[in-house]
């Protein structure tokens, strides 16, 4: 046995010289990091360090989920995250179908451009854009407002309409990005079976319904999982960017991650904010084995593991 395993090692041993940088990232930032864990067992103090600090066994969580606040912030973050695999699966499936059925390359190539730019653009340049537009001084949608002799709107004070500017941003930057990775798993199916259809007579509407559709819905599935192994953490730059410090929509836009740096940079209570994160990433664990185990019982091949 360990003669077939040196023989494969030196079999692939550039590819997995290739590997290894990768292995270090995770190792050093992914791994040991992990030791950080203890803090959310302990009371933290600056004399005693991470591991000379007293023992506090369970009453960070307690102080945690006392307070209430981090149901609430657990609600708005799962509830986001569904909102944005939904629309932006749908919206993204949308556009790399359209794009795919596109005769002119030119077009498609300009088209498929323009989408992408988004997704290189930072979330601080968005938040700066968010802010210019809807200011209530000098923003641009109020400066119309002004001008047409209307009543200017403070959208600053509005919950419910920051969750539907935050989706909104959500799908223009992630839209470019998602529908390449459809577009490129429908470039991938046969295109005989497209020209047997056309010939039967099927419709474009019939063979989206009949072929595409069924032959990318593994890369979909697969998608949504890995976005389900998510469902408990925010995006922080984007949640901190567009609404910033503005106290008045924490109810609707505070997200476990935008909690957990208000704690530790406000409070400094460095065991709660510790505890969060490890709530989070615990359930994000189980969420993910529950929905790969679910998938595995339908169909084993559309599971990741």
């Amino acid at each position: 046995m360990q003669s077939v395993f040196l023989k494969r090692l030196n079999k692939y041993k550039l590819l997995l010289l290739m590997l290894l940088p990768a292995l270090l990232y995770y190792v050093v930032f992914y791994y040991i990091p992990m030791a950080g864990i203890v803090v959310t067992f302990k009371s933290y103090d600056y004399a005693g360090g991470l591991f000379g600090s007293p023992w506090a066994g369970l009453n960070n969580f307690k102080f945690l989920f006392i307070g209430g606040q981090i149901f609430k912030v657990m609600r708005n973050t799962v509830l986001y995250n569904l909102a944005f695999i939904l629309i932006n699966t749908v919206s993204q499936i949308t556009v790399a179908i359209v794009l795919s059925e596109l005769r002119s390359k030119s077009f498609k190539k300009l088209t498929q451009s323009l989408m992408f730019l988004p997704y290189f653009i930072s979330w601080v340049v968005v938040g700066a854009f968010v802010y210019n537009l809807f200011n209530n001084e000098f923003g641009v949608m109020n400066s119309l407002l002004k001008s047409l002799n209307m009543a200017p709107v403070n959208i600053y004070d509005k919950p419910l309409v920051w969750s539907a500017i935050i989706v909104i941003f959500s799908i223009w930057k992630n839209l470019g990005y998602g529908s390449v990775i459809y577009i490129a798993a429908i470039a991938g199916i046969d295109r005989e079976l497209y020209e047997a259809a056309e010939i039967d007579g099927a419709s474009t509407i019939q063979r989206i319904r009949r072929i595409t559709l069924p032959s990318i819905s593994q890369t979909v599935i697969i998608l949504i999982l890995l976005s389900l192994g998510n469902v408990f953490r925010g995006d922080f730059q984007m949640f901190y960017q567009i609404v910033g410090q503005n106290s008045l929509v924490y109810n609707t836009t505070d997200v476990i991650d935008t909690f957990v740096m208000r704690s530790l940079t406000q409070v400094h209570d460095f065991g709660m904010t510790s505890a969060a994160g490890l709530i989070q990433s615990i359930l994000c664990f189980i969420i993910i084995n529950i929905a790969n185990y679910t998938v595995r019982r339908v169909d084993s091949e559309y599971s990741l593991f």
